[in-house]
């Protein structure tokens, strides 16, 4: 998660109770958010969070519960109740980019080849990505204590998201120079770049036989300091395949 987001959901609540509406309307339903805030693992903010829903109907924190329960399905891989909890948020709050991003990226990252239904679910995931571009242009801070050049940053990292669902998307339909363009843009529009993107862009341009430039961009992502194990070694692993591609 992107940390000025850390950083924006770990004081909201307390903002939200604090200066801002919407308001809580018993000490119970003020309980019941700092439970949610305070749990320590996905599991327990997804159970906080929907103990929440249910004892308070007519919750204002509605649309932050649900982007919580969403976020924490995300967290832990359990793609199935990360859509069914996005549409929610959506229902809820139907500007959410946060949940349009959410089904956006889900639905590139799960679509195979030769799902049936393909081509159905990239068309929703575009469809959600570029609503998300429009959302986030207007998009006001969700939290107060959040600083005009950490919400821009937050915006643009927010739309950089929507470059690289966009990308995933046309991954999967092979369009690997759409593709390229779509990462490269994505790493462009980032106020941090992520690296992971950095990795799929070599790879787009891998697979269009472009092998210079796959090169050229994995080079760059190993160059990034604190580089991640994983991203790192799929970065080299790709790189490999880069150079063998050149031998050829």
């Amino acid at each position: 998660m992107n940390g000025i987001l850390k950083l924006a959901f770990a004081g909201a609540i307390v903002s939200a109770l604090a200066f801002a509406q919407p308001k809580p309307k018993s000490q119970k339903e003020v309980d019941a958010l700092m439970a949610m805030q305070n749990a320590q693992t996905a599991d327990a903010r997804i159970t906080a969070a929907k103990e929440l829903i249910t004892k308070f109907a007519d919750t204002d924190f509605k649309p932050f519960a649900l982007q919580m329960i969403m976020q924490s399905y995300q967290q832990t891989n359990d793609s199935e109740n990360t859509i069914i909890y996005a549409e929610k948020l959506l229902e809820a709050d139907p500007k959410s980019y946060m949940a349009q991003l959410t089904i956006a990226q889900t639905l590139a990252q799960k679509t195979r080849e030769f799902d049936l239904d393909k081509e159905e679910k990239l068309g929703r995931a575009e469809k959600m990505a570029k609503a998300a571009q429009e959302n986030i242009k207007t998009a006001t801070k969700f939290n107060p204590a959040i600083t005009d050049p950490q919400w821009e940053g937050f915006k643009k990292d927010q739309m950089a998201e929507s470059y690289q669902a966009l990308g995933l998307v046309a991954m999967v339909r092979k369009k690997y120079d759409d593709a390229a363009t779509q990462f490269k843009t994505s790493i462009d529009a980032a106020a941090t770049p992520d690296p992971a993107t950095m990795v799929r862009l070599g790879s787009a341009y891998l697979s269009a036989g472009k092998t210079t430039e796959a090169l050229a961009a994995f080079d760059k992502v190993l160059a990034t300091p604190d580089l991640h194990p994983q991203i790192k070694q799929y970065a080299t692993s790709e790189k490999q395949k880069a150079q063998a591609a050149v031998k050829k």
